[in-house]
């Protein structure tokens, strides 16, 4: 028996209802199968409880381009432990029956066009993903990538940044689905202490001429933070301060299992919603 696909795109969903109640979203990231894939489903079932308004899942990859040191480390200390594409599905699929929320699958598009673009869309909707962050996708690509992913019902999230030039922003925000992934400062992933000054203006820019959210990421680590955001944006996306705290529950030599990284991830995730207007 064929499973019907659902009618409305969760990510769509989250936002219009965020949006009609005044409200904005946190969207944590994780790094899939750190430290065990079944600590992914429990953490993914943690901050659905928590009413995030979706979560990242990162694909470990050797070869990350856009990733900092925090967050290559625990992909290195995944791949280490011979996770594979098939076993970030499974995860993820164990996940999907117990939780409601949006996930987006952060991936290199070398995992992706290995796999084939078609193959690898299907199998992340039937997995239960929504959308698609590929950070290393280039431009001239990502059109013929957002139609592929939208035959199964995924939104293809695009990044733009401080350095791209107005035109080259207003096309990736009119290509992007889902919301525009805004990076607020040039280079990795990486917590900062401070926020660039001209990021207001290049947020409200983006929703002017994409005519959808708006997520801020990169440099986010403190619900100041998060609040200073989403004055402006949509929501605000949390990554490297997360896995830090996951890498380090998992080498508390007091409490080194899954329940302990589920726990710190839930404690810093329900901090961080503290900062959401």
């Amino acid at each position: 028996m064929t499973r019907r696909r659902r009618t409305i795109n969760r990510i769509d969903q989250k936002f219009h209802e965020l949006a009609a109640t005044g409200r904005k979203g946190l969207l944590p990231y994780i790094t899939a199968g750190f430290p065990t894939p079944s600590a992914t489903t429990e953490i993914l079932r943690r901050l659905d409880a928590l009413g995030v308004a979706g979560v990242e899942v990162g694909f470990p990859y050797s070869d990350s381009i856009a990733d900092g040191p925090v967050i290559q480390t625990s992909f290195t200390r995944a791949l280490e432990r011979g996770l594979r594409v098939n076993d970030v599905f499974r995860a993820i699929e164990a996940a999907r029956s117990r939780v409601c929320l949006p996930l987006v699958a952060m991936v290199s598009f070398s995992i992706v066009n290995r796999i084939g673009t078609e193959t690898f869309c299907r199998r992340a909707a039937a997995a239960g993903f929504d959308g698609l962050i590929i950070a290393d996708l280039s431009f001239e690509e990502a059109p013929a990538v957002a139609d592929t992913a939208a035959r199964s019902d995924l939104r293809l999230i695009l990044l733009t940044g401080p350095t791209s030039t107005p035109q080259r922003r207003e096309q990736i925000a009119r290509i992007s689905t889902g919301f525009v992934y805004y990076m607020s400062v040039a280079g990795t992933t990486g917590e900062r202490d401070r926020l660039p000054e001209d990021l207001i203006e290049n947020v409200r820019e983006l929703r002017r001429v994409g005519g959808k959210p708006v997520v801020v990421g990169f440099g986010i680590s403190r619900p100041e933070h998060v609040r200073s955001v989403c004055s402006v944006a949509d929501g605000a996306i949390v990554g490297s301060a997360i896995v830090r705290r996951m890498l380090d529950a998992a080498d508390d030599p007091r409490r080194c299992d899954e329940s302990a990284v589920a726990d710190a991830v839930e404690a810093f995730v329900r901090e961080l919603m503290t900062g959401l207007p």
